[in-house]
């Protein structure tokens, strides 16, 4: 489907990721059977995608996550709908429902989006959502930063 190739990262674009100190990642990812997802190097990556047999099993994993990052999927959906934080990374050209020019979402308040500045830029996106997990780390610092804005 053309929007799954729009809407797909590359494992590696992450990587940048693996630096941010005591933040560890779930993969909610499911692969075909007998392939595994593959974390870029150093990105610490918990993966217990074959004991989700169904939505019940995601979201009850979604339940026990202090955050989902996601693209434009049902996990996202499934995380917004449970009241837990999601934060979408979503392309240039997303779909309607996501709205345009804002970073919020009138459907799940607990949702922030992090859109591509252009068709294909992913890598700008995952450097906004380190930025942003690097504030989220440090709960005064992320309030100060808030008040400051």
């Amino acid at each position: 489907m053309a929007d799954d190739r729009r809407r797909s990262i590359a494992p590696d674009l992450f990587a940048e990721l693996a630096g941010i100190p005591g933040v560890s990642f779930v993969s909610l990812q499911k692969s075909a059977p007998g392939q595994a997802i593959t974390a870029p190097s150093g990105l610490m990556l918990h993966d217990f995608t074959d004991n989700l047999n169904d939505f019940a099993d995601t979201a009850a994993l979604i339940a026990n996550l202090d955050l989902t990052i996601s693209v434009d999927t049902a996990v996202v959906h499934v995380a917004g709908a449970l009241g837990r934080p999601v934060w979408l990374l979503n392309r240039f050209n997303g779909c309607w429902r996501w709205l345009l020019d804002r970073n919020d979402c009138p459907w799940y308040p607990t949702l922030r989006q992090f859109r591509q500045s252009r068709p294909g830029a992913w890598g700008s996106v995952v450097a906004e959502i380190a930025q942003a997990l690097e504030l989220a780390r440090d709960p005064l610092e992320s309030a100060t930063m808030s008040a400051a804005e």
